[in-house]
C-alpha cells in the first residue's frame, strides 16, 4: 500500500535548517523538488534532529521560484548531497527505532519468578531485524531448560512482536544458559558445571525420602533439564532398588582418577550401591570420606540439577555434605505423625544454621480414598506445622498408593511409569516449585552484594530481606576477621587502619554459598565476608542514588 500523503503548497511554512545543521528556524518554502517522498519513520527521525515537522508523510509539489538570495544553498530544499546524507542518517535511526520497537514489545512479558520483564532479565539474544521484509528473529535464553513457563514465553513473544505494524514474520528460538555454579571458591572439578544442587532430606528413615528424591529427579528430566542423582546413604543405599540401569557398576577413569556415573533414562546416577560393595560397615569418618570422594570426583558433566538423597539424621555425614557442597536449596520430606515432625524440625534448623534455604515440604502417606471418602490414618497437620513454624512457602501432599511403593520396588519410578497419574501431577507441581525457587535464589545470591563505581560504595541486599544498605569499601576491608588480619590466638588486630587506603576499590565480588561473598582486593587478598558480618558494619548514609544505566 502507498502511504497517505499531505500536500503542502509553497505558501505554507515548514521548518527549515541551515546546512550547518544548527538550530532550525521557520522559513517560507522557497523551492522543493516534485514528488519527494519522505516516510513516516524518516520524518519522525528528522523531526527529532530538527529537520522537519513530525506528522504524516509529506509530498512536496511546488513550482520552482526565482531565487534572489544567495541563501538558497542554506535552506532546506535538500540538495542531492544533503538529501542523500539525510536519508542515510534516517535509515540508521530507523534501524534503531525498529530494534526499540521490538524490545519495547518484548518488555511487556514479565518473568513470574524474577518479577521483571524478559528484556531486563537479559533473556533476549541474537536479535536480527529486516525491516524492509518485515522479518524479526531472536533467541530467548532462559536460566534453565526446565523453565515451566517457556511455552508461554515463546507464545507471548510471537504475539507481541507480530502486533508491531511493520512486522510480517516472527521467528523465536528457545535456549537455556549453560550449566554453571553461582558460587565462588575452588570447587572440585566434578561440581564446576552443575547449576543447582538440591538436597532432599527427612532426618528420619522410612518416610519416603528416597521415593521423593528419585521421582523429583525424573520429573525435572521430563521437563527438559539435565539431571543427576547422588545417593548419599552409604549404610543403606536405595537407588539400586528404585532404578534399573543396564550398567549397575560405577566405572573408573584410570587416567583422570575420576568416577564415571551410570545412567538410566537420561538421568546420571551415583550410589555406593553401584560400587560393588553392597552396604557399608564402617565408622563415621570413613563414611564421610567415601561420600566426599563419590560426589566430588564423579564426572557429572553439565547438569542443571543434581538431586542429593540425604541420609537420615543430622550428624557428621549430613554436616560434611552441607559444608563440602554448595547446596542451592533443600526439600523436606515428612509424614503426618508427630514423631516425624520432631525429627524434621531438627533438619530444618540444621539447614537454617548452614544458610541453606528450605523451599518445600512434601508430606508423604497423607491419605487414601475408599468408598467415596478420604481417610487420614496417621492424622493430619504435620506438614502444615512445618510450613507454619518455619515459614517454608510450599506444601505438597502425597497419598497412600500401592503403585507408588510398587514402582519404587520394581525399578521404574512412578513419575516415569504413569506420567499422567495423580501422583505424577503432584511431582510435576513439586518440580515447577523447585525450578522457580532455585531461579529466585540464584538471582538473589548473585545480586546480594555488588559494587557501584559511580558512588564508590558496596551495595548489600541480603537474600530474604527487604533491607538494602551501602558500605564503604575501605571499611569492609578493615573489618576482615581472617587470620591474616586478626591473630587467632590473642585476638590482636594485625591489619592496621592505615594499612588500607581510603580510596581502595574491590576488583571482584562473587557469591560464596548462600551465606557470604568473596571479595578480591587490588593487593590480591581474597576476603570472605559473611552476610551476618556485613550487616554489623558501619553503614554509609546520605549517598545520592544514581539512575541505573540500561544497556
Amino acid at each position: 500500500m502507498r502511504p497517505e500523503f499531505t500536500q503542502l503548497s509553497h505558501s505554507e511554512p515548514v521548518l527549515a535548517m541551515q546546512s550547518s545543521l544548527h538550530t532550525p528556524s521557520k522559513m517560507p518554502l522557497l523551492c522543493a523538488p516534485s514528488w519527494l517522498y519522505l516516510s513516516l519513520q524518516t520524518l519522525k527521525s528528522q523531526s527529532k534532529a530538527g529537520l522537519l515537522l513530525p506528522g504524516k508523510c509529506l509530498q512536496f509539489s511546488a513550482p520552482c521560484c526565482s531565487i534572489h538570495s544567495l541563501k538558497l544553498e542554506r535552506t532546506l530544499c535538500l540538495s542531492h548531497k544533503t538529501r542523500t546524507a539525510a536519508f542515510q542518517d534516517a535509515s540508521a535511526i530507523s534501524s534503531d527505532t525498529a530494534e526499540s520497537d521490538v524490545l519495547k514489545a518484548l518488555s511487556q512479558i514479565i518473568d513470574p519468578d524474577f518479577g521483571t520483564d524478559i528484556v531486563s532479565c537479559g533473556f533476549v539474544k541474537d536479535l536480527e531485524i529486516d525491516e524492509a521484509q518485515g522479518e524479526v528473529s531472536f533467541r530467548l535464553e532462559l536460566t534453565t531448560p526446565a523453565c515451566p513457563v517457556k511455552d508461554m514465553f515463546e507464545q507471548r513473544a510471537n504475539e507481541v512482536v507480530a502486533m508491531i505494524p511493520w512486522v510480517k514474520n516472527v521467528k523465536v528460538t528457545m535456549s537455556a544458559q549453560p550449566a554453571r555454579p553461582v558460587f565462588a571458591g575452588q570447587l572440585p572439578a566434578g561440581l564446576q558445571t552443575i547449576s543447582n544442587i538440591v538436597a532432599v532430606s527427612s532426618c528420619k528413615g522410612g518416610v519416603g525420602k528416597s521415593t521423593v528424591a528419585v521421582n523429583l529427579a525424573y520429573t525435572l528430566a521430563g521437563m527438559g533439564a539435565r539431571v543427576g542423582i547422588f545417593d548419599a546413604d552409604v549404610y543403606g543405599p536405595s537407588l539400586p532398588t528404585m532404578v534399573s540401569p543396564e550398567n549397575r557398576l560405577l566405572e573408573m577413569n584410570a587416567e583422570k582418577r575420576t568416577i564415571i556415573p551410570t545412567e538410566y533414562m537420561g538421568v546420571k546416577l551415583v550410589s555406593f550401591g553401584f560400587a560393588g560393595q553392597g552396604r557399608a560397615i564402617m565408622r563415621g569418618p570413613m563414611v564421610s570420606g567415601v561420600i566426599n570422594q563419590l560426589l566430588t570426583t564423579t564426572e557429572w558433566g553439565e547438569l542443571d540439577y543434581l538431586v542429593i538423597d540425604m541420609p537420615p539424621g543430622t550428624g557428621d555425614i549430613q554436616l560434611t555434605l552441607c559444608q563440602v557442597v554448595p547446596l542451592t536449596a533443600a526439600v523436606i520430606v515428612t509424614t503426618p505423625q508427630k514423631l516425624a515432625f520432631i525429627d524434621v524440625a531438627k533438619g530444618v534448623r540444621m539447614f537454617s544454621k548452614l544458610k541453606v534455604p528450605c523451599i518445600a515440604v512434601v508430606e508423604n502417606m497423607c491419605h487414601f480414598d475408599a468408598d467415596g471418602k478420604r481417610y487420614y490414618p496417621f492424622g493430619r497437620g504435620s506438614g502444615s506445622q512445618v510450613v507454619q513454624q518455619f515459614g517454608i512457602p510450599h506444601l505438597f501432599e502425597l497419598p497412600i498408593r500401592p503403585t507408588l511403593s510398587a514402582s519404587g520396588d520394581s525399578g521404574i519410578p512412578e513419575a516415569v511409569a504413569d506420567p499422567q497419574g495423580e501422583v505424577a501431577k503432584t511431582f510435576q507441581n513439586l518440580g515447577v516449585c523447585v525450578v522457580q525457587q532455585c531461579a529466585k535464589i540464584r538471582q538473589q545470591v548473585s545480586t546480594a552484594v555488588t559494587y557501584d563505581k559511580s558512588i564508590k560504595a558496596i551495595k548489600v541486599k541480603v537474600p530474604d530481606s527487604d533491607e538494602e544498605f551501602l558500605l564503604h569499601p575501605a571499611t569492609v576491608r578493615r573489618n576482615d576477621r581472617s587470620a591474616q588480619s586478626v591473630d587467632e590466638w590473642t585476638g590482636e588486630q594485625k591489619l592496621q587502619y592505615t594499612d588500607v587506603p581510603e580510596d581502595i576499590e574491590p576488583e571482584e565480588i562473587r557469591p560464596m554459598g548462600n551465606y557470604a561473598v568473596q571479595i578480591t582486593w587490588p593487593d590480591g587478598f581474597n576476603q570472605i565476608a559473611p552476610y551476618d558480618q556485613l550487616q554489623t558494619i558501619e553503614r554509609l548514609v546520605g549517598v545520592p542514588e544514581t539512575a541505573p544505566v540500561r544497556a
